[in-house]
């Protein structure tokens, strides 16, 4: 039905079984780039893997500032978890960052899964334990590193995304100016 992502799933270790009960429930859907998966506002209701393009996790400030929490790129989950575990309204935008295609279940489905397939569950636990390592390694360097660091921190970290986003988004990930991340990749290209 969806043979990327089940191979994908079985390169963790995911009987066939498994991986046929956990694609059947997946609906597919096409993004537009800079389209809205989710706004600021509703419910999270859906898990999302993402089979091909990008998607963003980020917040607008009142004073229009844009502030990017994630990236996801192809062959990665992304949801508003505060969201879909309390089924609260949303602080945070999910959007396309380019075309993507996505697969996503319902909250229900999910659960259902998460019970039936011992398999998904501990997958999913391994996935948000490195989740909040990446969390807390974000959280570390947004209060102490400079933009020089953060910058080849997202370079070591990323090398695959630099030619797929825009400089602004970038700078807004890092929380940075635009004009800081310019004089860094310039200072960069100078020590070459």
């Amino acid at each position: 039905m969806h043979s990327e992502f089940e191979t994908y799933l079985r390169t963790y270790g995911l009987p066939d079984e498994s991986v046929c009960r956990i694609s059947s429930l997946a609906m597919s859907r096409t993004l537009r780039r800079n389209e809205f998966l989710m706004s600021t506002g509703d419910v999270c209701r859906h898990k999302v893997f993402v089979m091909s393009g990008m998607l963003r996790i980020f917040n607008i400030t009142a004073d229009g500032n844009e502030h990017i929490l994630q990236f996801s790129p192809e062959h990665s989950w992304v949801l508003d978890v505060e969201s879909y575990d309390m089924q609260i309204p949303s602080k945070v935008n999910i959007g396309a960052v380019e075309p993507s295609e996505i697969l996503y279940w319902h909250k229900a489905d999910f659960e259902k899964l998460r019970i039936e397939v011992p398999e998904l569950r501990l997958y999913a636990e391994q996935l948000i334990s490195r989740n909040i390592h990446h969390s807390r390694d974000r959280i570390l360097s947004a209060l102490g590193a400079t933009p020089e660091e953060k910058y080849e921190d997202f370079v070591q970290k990323f090398p695959n995304l630099l030619n797929r986003l825009p400089l602004r988004m970038i700078a807004s990930y890092l929380g940075v100016s635009l004009k800081t991340l310019n004089r860094v990749r310039h200072d960069q290209l100078q020590r070459i």
